[in-house]
């Protein structure tokens, strides 16, 4: 048994798929097959059970997953604190961030990192900022620069470094966009275009309209707000959207209602050192 064999079974255990797990390690499909079947041989034990396109953790596999992630960040949190020890801000910083953020908010972060630190290989990922989340508590990436949860995991440290305003928005043509005075109730008369339930961004506006008592009469959800602003500019209903994507195509609804700000910044483990270039990274984002 070997860490590049449970890397292999962790990852493709929280993606549900070799083909997945292989892109995400930068291998081929086979080569993951024949790491799991190498780590099932050693172990005796099946460790997914395959059955068509669906894979799924056997007994087994339930078993080693939370010993394997263990030993995974215990090894990697040796090895950062013995390379902190150098002081070197060097080698490869494994980040995620939401695609939003990464369009909009981090380029010129990233431009000024790579000046400072050219020694240091950045792997960017981009997912969504509720699966970023859960990676960082996993251990898969050191940072996370996300939309910050309302409600903080007790083991992640929260930084914020954005305070993003959200706005009401519709087509031109929409009957809300001569409206005045718009309130919750106003909205709840028509479509709205959202991200998907569970997110962080649609947490803040259930909680107004479920303190309002009023209901939201969702259309269409999608989690890739360009597609969101697109869908709203062809009249099919309202929206919430950031500041950074209004443009001519649709317009901000004149409401009353209280102003929906959403966090950005950066999540960490609590528990796990950060390595230097993630300290540096850390520090540049909150200061420049």
């Amino acid at each position: 048994m070997d860490t590049q064999q449970l890397q292999a079974f962790v990852t493709v255990a929280r993606l549900g798929s070799f083909s997945q797990a292989a892109e995400q390690l930068y291998l081929t499909q086979p080569a993951i097959s024949k790491r799991i079947d190498k780590l099932e041989q050693q172990l005796n034990a099946r460790l997914f059970d395959r059955i068509g396109r669906h894979i799924h953790l056997t007994d087994a596999g339930m078993v080693l997953l939370p010993k394997a992630q263990h030993i995974l960040a215990t090894l990697e949190d040796t090895s950062r604190e013995l390379s902190n020890l150098s002081g070197r801000v060097e080698g490869e910083l494994r980040i995620a961030t939401s695609h939003h953020i990464g369009l909009h908010r981090l380029p010129p972060y990233l431009r000024a990192y790579q000046q400072a630190f050219p020694k240091v290989k950045l792997d960017i990922q981009f997912a969504e900022s509720e699966v970023i989340y859960q990676g960082v508590l996993e251990g898969l990436w050191e940072i996370g620069i996300i939309t910050l949860s309302p409600q903080p995991h007790k083991q992640l440290q929260q930084e914020v470094v954005w305070q993003d305003e959200m706005h009401f928005v519709c087509s031109p043509s929409h009957p809300l966009a001569i409206a005045q005075n718009v309130c919750l109730q106003d909205l709840g008369n028509y479509d709205a275009l959202l991200s998907k339930p569970g997110t962080f961004t649609r947490e803040l506006l259930n909680q107004r309209f479920d303190q309002a008592k009023v209901d939201l009469p969702v259309a269409t959800s999608t989690n890739n707000l360009d597609t969101l602003r697109m869908l709203a500019s062809t009249g099919m209903g309202w929206s919430l959207l950031p500041h950074t994507l209004l443009n001519n195509d649709i317009t901000a609804i004149a409401s009353n209602i209280p102003t929906i700000v959403r966090q950005l910044g950066c999540v960490s483990h609590k528990q796990r050192s950060l390595s230097n270039p993630a300290q540096q990274l850390m520090s540049l984002i909150q200061t420049l």
